[in-house]
């Protein structure tokens, strides 16, 4: 009797683990037919499309190229020939605390309507369709650097309350998911408010970003390789300010992650 009781046991959370499951298909597949899933750019049909990314076959061709084969230090635009290891003149004289940055692709056309339409407050959606190009189109090389945790680069709390959308923490969600490692979103936080750098020189921006994060206490980067979520790198003075903080806490390296490297724009 006792062993046909445990047996019981054994099979219910199987059970229910099984009707939970259908259940959840069940809801989704009703849904797709009230509401047909849609390009999150373009709202074309993607009924027809056998996954899950709410991209078109056209949005996906304009938003970052297959390759990518810019600067290997800072990810910007150049020739072969201006390019090396040690950067690129974009970034030469500039120094990084980060080790390199991994981008879907350069800041303008289509890719930065699409970035800007992003940030509003309903650019969930978008921020997510983002994402997970992002972690499909340049997954080879993200994989490569072998990071151990994902962290975004954070939004000042009363920034986050006016904007009421920090996509950089959508993007970095959707990287960790693709390679399998925790995602850290309160590991880094960005303990005074900055501000904006639209208008500022370069060197005001490093300026502007010192001290401008802290690393809550934690025994996760302790040795670890980091990838650092952003949206757009422009002349690397957050990131770097931010990979600064992380390794003064223990990273042993911070690999910078972004959907477009500006240039000037």
């Amino acid at each position: 009797m006792i062993g046909s009781l445990d047996h019981i046991e054994g099979i219910l959370p199987r059970m229910v683990r099984g009707i939970r499951f259908g259940v959840a298909v069940g809801a989704e597949a009703g849904l797709n037919l009230l509401l047909p899933p849609a390009c999150a750019r373009c709202a074309a049909d993607l009924s027809h499309r056998g996954d899950d990314l709410l991209l078109c076959d056209d949005c996906r061709e304009l938003l970052g190229p297959e390759t990518w084969s810019g600067c290997p230090r800072c990810a910007g635009v150049g020739s072969p020939e201006d390019c090396s290891p040690e950067g690129c003149p974009l970034c030469r004289n500039t120094t990084f605390h980060f080790d390199c940055v991994i981008t879907l692709g350069n800041y303008w056309g289509q890719l930065r309507r699409v970035i800007l339409r992003m940030k509003l407050p309903q650019g969930e959606p978008l921020s997510k369709a983002l994402g997970q190009w992002l972690a499909r189109r340049r997954g080879p090389q993200l994989a490569e650097i072998h990071p151990d945790l994902v962290v975004p680069v954070p939004m000042h709390w009363t920034r986050r309350l006016q904007r009421g959308i920090n996509s950089p923490e959508i993007l970095a969600g959707c990287l960790a998911r693709h390679l399998g490692i925790p995602l850290r979103r309160r590991l880094l936080v960005r303990c005074r408010r900055t501000f904006l750098q639209t208008e500022m020189s370069p060197p005001q921006r490093f300026r502007n970003v010192r001290a401008a994060f802290r690393v809550r206490k934690s025994p996760f980067l302790q040795g670890v390789r980091v990838l650092l979520v952003d949206d757009i790198l422009t002349t690397g003075a957050t990131c770097s300010e931010a990979a600064k903080t992380l390794k003064k806490a223990g990273a042993a390296a911070v690999v910078v992650a972004v959907l477009a490297r500006a240039q000037g724009q």
